[in-house]
């Protein structure tokens, strides 16, 4: 394998705004691809928007979400990424002809769709299916995964995907200031969005804090860490509905390592150049290699009743 550069993306979008978005979308790939980057990721639901589908009703979702690949936003992504010469991946909401709805997130190049997956662990809207496989594909001669946020919190879910051959997961995320029973976690006031340009130093004590980084930095790195993975992680910045959300969209190497993070309280990218070398002289590496199944297949694979809460919204999957 060469070396491959990926850009990972933040920015503000706008709920159900397609074209919005996509015009965020094609201006950051243009700017990416102008610097010599391959690849560029942006969050889960970049297309579409993601908060404000808590409040939509089955009919609603229908009319937001769009068949993969025959729908609008895949032309649009693939025009995008023919025109800038780069390899992009965004999320939106996805629907097929039996009216099932999926939270979906895909890679596009000049060719169209180069690979889908689907959320296995959705809760923003009781009508979302969960996904029920897992997504290995190659960009340019790297071997490739998709897991979207909540996904990432089952370790499982992450070395399963390594198992299968991935040397990059693309985590595209909307998480953050949101209340939970972790210590010093809850929202950020929208007000100190708004105020940011005289007061940032306020706004980046609550982004950066345990409300935010703080505690990303607490269990993202060991995903890459233990697997012996790049880690492409990308999250909105700004308001997400009623949400405010705190950026930091970053590329962590496979020794666990942040090689590149956004740090601008704006929509704006960052790009890493991804070595084939660090994916065998990372420890992960090793310690993959001197794993003892015969110890613990019968244990993970005991049976077990999935179960799922999502502490900011109640309980419930509203």
């Amino acid at each position: 394998m060469n070396n491959l550069r990926i850009a990972t993306a933040q920015f503000e979008n706008k709920s159900g705004d397609k074209n919005y978005n996509l015009s965020v979308i094609d201006s950051l790939s243009q700017q990416a691809a102008a610097g010599g980057t391959d690849v560029i990721a942006f969050h889960e639901c970049s297309v579409t928007g993601y908060s404000f589908a808590r409040h939509l009703s089955k009919e609603q979702m229908l009319d937001l979400a769009e068949f993969i690949p025959g729908g609008e936003s895949i032309a649009a992504l693939t025009a995008i990424a023919t025109k800038h010469g780069i390899v992009i991946l965004a999320g939106l909401f996805e629907k097929d002809e039996q009216d099932n709805l999926y939270k979906a997130y895909v890679c596009v190049n000049e060719n169209g769709l180069a690979a889908k997956y689907r959320k296995l662990h959705p809760f923003i809207n009781p009508h979302l299916t969960p996904g029920d496989a897992y997504c290995i594909f190659q960009i340019k001669g790297w071997q490739c995964g998709i897991l979207i946020c909540y996904d990432n919190n089952i370790i499982e879910n992450v070395r399963a995907t390594k198992l299968l051959g991935a040397d990059i997961i693309f985590m595209p995320h909307v998480t953050m200031c949101t209340p939970s029973t972790r210590p010093g976690a809850g929202f950020v006031d929208p007000a100190l969005w708004l105020n940011r340009e005289n007061d940032p130093t306020s706004l980046r004590l609550e982004f950066d804090g345990m409300k935010g980084r703080d505690w990303l930095m607490k269990w993202l790195p060991s995903r890459a860490y233990d697997n012996a993975v790049y880690v492409v992680f990308s999250n909105p910045i700004g308001m997400d509905d009623d949400q405010l959300k705190n950026g930091c969209s970053m590329i962590i190497d496979p020794f666990g390592d942040v090689l590149a993070e956004c740090r601008l309280l704006d929509d704006c990218f960052v790009t890493a150049t991804l070595t084939p070398q660090k994916l065998t002289e990372a420890g992960g590496y090793r310690y993959i290699k001197a794993r003892r199944p015969d110890l613990y297949r019968d244990i993970i694979g005991m049976e077990h009743q999935p179960e799922q809460k999502v502490v900011w919204l109640n309980g419930d999957k509203k």
